[in-house]
């Protein structure tokens, strides 16, 4: 989906480029499938900022998502929508034996009036889901589950991808978008394709207005700051410190492993730093 440009009667209008929403259909959103959410600005439950430079931005309905994708039947695609709470687009399916209408991450190329089923027996489609045994080899995969039954964790932001490299056992190895090779139990539920959305990492917001809907606020440099504030702050004019960026507790910023020590190393194959 290419991208939409702007005439340059601003500064901020020359470089700006955003998502083109001519596929999407719209439509009514069902209130059934839609909850109320509440922003934190960055607060923790006492009232203390954990997350900075975050605030305001445009009131958001959270969609309530099937990333379990279990429903048996075949389901019509009502409608392809936009989402606030994620990068990808979404789509709203109807099941024809239940009338039940559900919204599935859209997957790249999907139109309205296309079916969609999960299931062993499911054809290898774009949008339908099943479990990794039943997937072909070099097959491209989205909203994968780390444990049978426990919902698509993996893969799900706007033009992303896993590729299905292998099977061994009872575990199948997939190729994730970090380039980190993983293995994952083949009762585990996939969905083929690529996820909609994809110039999405190509948008320039263009200027700070669009920056604050979102609801992030400025994000001032450690260097610019008072000593007091930032460990990189003070000093007359531009001054450096000499230390390594960090924050403004001290935590080293860049060359610091923040993946925790746990089982998750357990089902690594090749991390995404080998070549």
């Amino acid at each position: 989906m290419p991208l939409k440009t702007y005439k340059p009667y601003t500064a901020s209008r020359r470089t700006m480029q955003t998502t083109d929403y001519s596929s999407l259909t719209g439509g009514k959103i069902p209130k059934i499938l839609t909850e109320p959410k509440r922003k934190s600005g960055g607060r923790n439950n006492l009232g203390r900022i954990t997350v900075r430079f975050r605030g305001g931005g445009n009131r958001q309905r959270y969609r309530k998502i099937d990333f379990l994708r279990r429903e048996q039947g075949e389901a019509e695609v009502v409608a392809l929508q936009y989402d606030p709470n994620r990068s990808a687009f979404i789509a709203l399916v109807r099941y024809r034996t239940t009338g039940k209408l559900s919204y599935i991450l859209a997957p790249e190329g999907i139109k309205v009036g296309d079916v969609v089923q999960s299931g062993k027996e499911a054809p290898i489609k774009p949008g339908n889901a099943l479990p990794l045994k039943s997937i072909p080899d070099g097959t491209f995969v989205h909203s994968i589950e780390l444990r049978a039954g426990a919902r698509g964790k993996l893969v799900r932001s706007a033009g992303t991808y896993a590729q299905v490299m292998a099977k061994e056992g009872r575990r199948c190895i997939l190729r994730l978008p970090s380039g980190e090779m993983r293995y994952v139990p083949l009762d585990s539920y996939a969905t083929i394709g690529r996820v909609s959305n994809v110039e999405h990492e190509n948008v320039k917001l263009g200027k700070a207005g669009r920056r604050r809907h979102l609801g992030r606020r400025p994000h001032p440099r450690g260097v610019h700051m008072n000593p007091v504030d930032h460990p990189l702050g003070g000093g007359e004019g531009k001054s450096k410190s000499g230390r390594p960026p960090c924050s403004p507790t001290g935590v080293i910023a860049k060359g610091f492993r923040t993946r925790r020590k746990g089982k998750s190393k357990v089902y690594q194959v090749k991390d995404r730093r080998q070549k």
